[in-house]
């Protein structure tokens, strides 16, 4: 069964930003992973692209929305290139094959008799693209997220009937591991339990969307639209627009990946919409949290937004997410430090790593002509590291799987640590003055080198081009986690991997210090 997992589609106001990349490079790290367990994965993004908010956006800017959106999903395409994510699909909802599916999702949820006419009133946020509840009594409400004024609102709109759902819905959420972490499912539930209410899916006067058919005058709520982008990208380049097509591509989602803030859409109406349909649910719902910069919020006003593109020009692809996979958790709120960023990508990566590998690989080509040495007992499954790599790999395999990227890191980073520990310990360099100890020193440089080959092999869904660096200077051919076809990782992770009296490239550094002179 094939692995789909999906980013938000984002939505295109404006250019790329973090928020985006986090969510992007998380889904990245999971793929690379599914892969590498030889799993047949479709990995989802794309951007949204319908809706006032983008209709008042491109008016601003003097285009027409299509234009727009053209100029805003090519950078976000172009991002994630440079990024070097590897997406399967990049989804556009102006793609003309997505408003097919639209139409013909929608005609089974109408057939279903769950499409009634009604008069939607309210204070409404066009950043949001929702109606608010009980916003604060004042005399000029405004959006808590955005701050910005709300809009009064009083029109006649299409509603799907949500209040039909309630139960089969609370079953839904209350399933373990649908939604996760269980601090979302809380929100949700809480939600839920205050009772589902019909909401709007249609808009009237707005041209900047897909017409509703047989509702002359209407468009399609964004929301509607946006959320079957998930099953229009499962179509291969060939295919026609056919609804049923689509889904044996590739449905259900394995899992959604999005922002907490969209977590009631994906997790509430999204679900109740398939059941409508007649479709299969989702397996998993993950909301993550936020990220702030120096504990402030980032914003334009504020002048801390922090860029993708100057962070990877000024820091590199494994910089940045090593930082924002190991250090913040996922699923909570996060604070990106500039300090601390920097000390960990230099303390974690050029120093324990980079500096583990190059001081070994220089002792072993030094004293055992430039090969790996004989294996001796540190080819022994026995072996203290032998067993710190195994209880490495058990503790990032199972952590991964629960999209736990900061416990893999750490579980791989340990490994490091231990590994450097006990070559500290063992002091080869003293031991090889001291005549016949050469077969105990090849034996504990060989098992220094095979943990850092399993680091370099765990590094392979979180840091793809640290762990390409590292295998080919052990010698070792890299892993391609962006393919299909690589399922003898997992095997390859058992320890004695490495061969005695295999050549060993000279050593070169890794993984560079990181040097940030001034604020990113």
């Amino acid at each position: 069964m094939t692995y789909t997992l999906t980013t938000p589609l984002y939505y295109v106001n404006d250019k790329p930003h973090l928020g985006s990349a986090y969510t992007t490079l998380a889904c990245d790290a999971l793929a690379r992973f599914q892969r590498l367990k030889g799993e047949p994965v479709l990995f989802i993004t794309g951007c949204d692209e319908h809706g006032q908010k983008i209709q008042r956006t491109a008016e601003a800017a003097g285009l027409s929305p299509q234009a727009h959106c053209d100029a805003v999903s090519a950078q976000y395409r172009q991002l994630w290139q440079r990024w070097q994510i590897s997406n399967d699909r990049l989804i556009r909802t102006t793609d003309p094959r997505h408003r097919r599916i639209v139409e013909q999702f929608f005609a089974r949820v109408e057939a279903n008799g769950d499409i009634v006419e009604g008069r939607q009133q309210g204070w409404y946020c066009v950043a949001c693209e929702e109606f608010k509840d009980d916003p604060a009594s004042a005399d000029a409400p405004e959006c808590p997220i955005h701050r910005r004024p709300l809009e009064w609102r009083d029109e006649v709109n299409l509603f799907f009937r949500l209040s039909r759902y309630q139960q089969q819905i609370e079953t839904l959420i209350s399933q373990p591991g649908f939604i996760q972490p269980s601090s979302r499912r809380n929100e949700v539930e809480n939600f839920v339990r205050q009772g589902l209410r019909d909401f709007s899916i249609s808009r009237v006067n707005l041209p900047w969307g897909i017409p509703v058919p047989g509702h002359g005058g209407h468009t399609f709520y964004v929301w509607f639209d946006a959320l079957l982008g998930y099953i229009t990208a499962l179509l291969e380049e060939g295919d026609s627009p056919d609804l049923d097509q689509a889904l044996a591509r590739g449905w259900p989602a394995a899992v959604h990946v999005i922002g907490k803030d969209i977590l009631r859409f994906h997790a509430v109406y999204w679900p109740a919409m398939l059941l409508s349909a007649g479709l299969p649910l989702p397996q998993k719902v993950f909301g993550h949290g936020f990220l702030t910069r120096e504990g402030q919020k980032m914003g334009k006003s504020l002048g801390n937004v922090l860029d993708p593109d100057v962070l990877l020009e000024r820091c590199g692809r494994d910089a940045v997410r090593w930082y924002l996979l190991r250090d913040i958790p996922f699923g909570e709120d996060g604070d990106f430090q500039q300090q601390r960023f920097t000390d960990l990508v230099n303390n974690d990566l050029a120093n324990t790593i980079g500096n583990l590998l190059n001081r070994t690989s220089s002792m072993a080509r030094r004293w055992f002509a430039e090969a790996v040495p004989p294996a001796g007992a540190g080819g022994q499954l026995d072996h203290p590291l032998a067993q710190a790599a195994q209880h490495a790999q058990s503790t990032a395999l199972a952590a991964l799987e629960q999209l736990d990227f900061r416990a893999a890191a750490e579980a791989t980073l340990q490994l490091a640590i231990a590994a450097n520990g006990y070559l500290n310990d063992q002091a080869p360099w003293s031991r090889m003055k001291q005549g016949g100890a050469e077969a105990v020193v090849a034996a504990d440089l060989y098992a220094v080198l095979e943990a850092a080959r399993i680091v370099a092999l765990l590094l392979a869904p979180l840091l793809p081009d640290l762990s390409h660096r590292m295998l080919e200077q052990l010698g070792q051919a890299p892993v391609d986690s962006s393919a299909v076809g690589q399922g003898d990782w997992p095997q390859r992770l058992g320890w004695g991997g490495l061969v005695s009296a295999a050549p060993l490239p000279e050593p070169s550094p890794v993984m560079a210090r990181l040097e940030l002179d001034e604020p990113l």
